[in-house]
């Protein structure tokens, strides 16, 4: 069983490989993150729109989509 530091070693390894993904299939990360934006929004019933808004802008900004 992993302890916390084993957790983070994992998570960071995992946020690394998405990084690096992003980095090579930009229009495929935005195309995702629009999606899941609007799931998001949806499940949500827009209690959280602007929330969710920022975090796609962001996403397409950082991949260059924005």
């Amino acid at each position: 069983m992993l302890g916390k530091l084993g957790k983070l070693v994992v998570l960071a390894g995992a946020v690394e490989a998405a990084r690096r993904y992003a980095k090579t299939n930009p229009d495929a990360v935005g195309k995702i993150a629009d999606q899941a934006g609007l799931l998001v929004d949806q499940c949500t019933k827009g209690k959280f729109s602007n929330q969710i808004d920022g975090a796609v802008r962001k996403v397409q900004d950082t991949t260059g989509r924005g």
